[in-house]
């Protein structure tokens, strides 16, 4: 798409056209309305195909869906790999018809006399209600460790990962407690010495527990908090799955996980007991932040940059719905399942409000 100086209207305009931007598409497109969905990537898939290669879901195919169209299943494996995503999520693209724009690179948002005006390197959206899907996976985010900058090894974060053959022989350390710390470590392991450094010691489900348990606590957990009500279940979504790939490595004895260093050194990293520890690269799986800086125009968020909600919808801007950045967003809704579940809500509010404006 070029550039092009004349404005477009739609009703609604969804901001990324990863798996939450689809799901929305999904339900906007059942609801009738005039929308558009601006993708900054070049090609369907969203960050899927950015993703490590070895990368497994946590649920069967048939418990990662968006609406309407269940996941085949991979031929061959019980998890699928993030290719496998990435196609699905093109051929969802396909099968529905959605009306995806890329590449667009949306730069901000600002109000427009009772609409939103969505500004972007190829031109300029007007739209009465936005949606914004633009996920994580551009702002990963790495802790303020004393020593970063002295560290003359390498160091590397989650979105920087794509396989262990550069690290074939050396000394890893991996950071953090989550289901890519143990994924990545796991085959890390086979090919470098490896140490697991962890805020806390991790926590791994039993081996009969996968994703699909997950989502259900997560929903449990937020309709128990709204009712002022304790929560019971075995875990929630920081809790480590026990893929394939995590069960071999716990079996050979390469996920042992120690506390978190103090600082890193020149040569390595060192805990606050004066234990130090030589290497060659870090590996930072800590997380990432939401990608908002579009929004900021808007003048939203709080200190720690986040939006105030109810349910999607902006409290301080009810044109504005924000879908798939984490629970804060919907229980488990950075997830596909989820994603679809928060979609339906949020479009199900629009098409009302829509209405009501006449």
């Amino acid at each position: 798409m070029g550039t092009n100086d004349a404005e477009h209207v739609h009703d609604v305009a969804v901001v990324g056209g990863g798996q939450a931007g689809l799901a929305a598409g999904y339900f906007l497109r059942r609801a009738g309305l005039d929308f558009v969905v601006l993708d900054e990537r070049t090609g369907p898939g969203g960050s899927w195909n950015e993703y490590w290669d070895s990368l497994r879901l946590f649920s069967p195919a048939g418990h990662s869906m968006l609406p309407g169209w269940w996941m085949p299943a991979e031929e061959g494996h019980e998890y699928p790999s993030a290719r496998h995503v990435a196609w699905y999520l093109a051929e969802y693209e396909r099968r529905y018809g959605l009306p995806v724009r890329r590449p667009v690179h949306v730069e901000r948002v600002e109000r427009a006399d009772g609409a939103l005006r969505v500004f972007a390197r190829e031109g300029t959206w007007r739209a009465r209600y936005v949606v914004s899907a633009t996920g994580t996976w551009r702002a990963p985010h790495v802790p303020r460790v004393p020593g970063r900058g002295e560290f003359a090894g390498e160091q590397q974060h989650t979105v920087d990962y794509r396989g262990p053959e550069g690290f074939a022989g050396q000394r890893v350390v991996v950071v953090g407690g989550g289901n890519s710390a143990a994924q990545i470590l796991a085959e890390l392991s086979q090919v470098a010495e490896t140490t697991w450094a962890t805020l806390r010691p991790p926590r791994f489900l039993p081996d009969d527990v996968d994703g699909r348990a997950l989502f259900d606590i997560a929903t449990r957990s937020q309709r128990a908090a709204r009712a002022g009500q304790p929560v019971e279940g075995v875990g929630d979504l920081g809790d480590i799955v026990v893929v394939p790939s995590v069960r071999e490595a716990r079996e050979r004895g390469a996920l042992k996980a120690e506390p978190m260093f103090e600082r890193l050194t020149r040569t390595g990293v060192a805990w606050a007991d004066g234990t130090a520890l030589e290497c060659d690269a870090v590996l930072w799986c800590t997380g990432f932040r939401p990608v908002l800086d579009h929004l900021a125009p808007l003048g939203l968020a709080d200190d720690r940059g986040r939006i105030a909600l109810e349910g999607t919808r902006a409290v301080a801007e009810p044109r504005l719905h924000l879908l798939g950045y984490g629970d804060w967003t919907g229980p488990a809704s950075a997830t596909l399942i989820g994603a679809g579940r928060t979609a339906k809500a949020a479009v199900a509010e629009i098409t009302g409000a829509l209405a009501r404006e006449g």
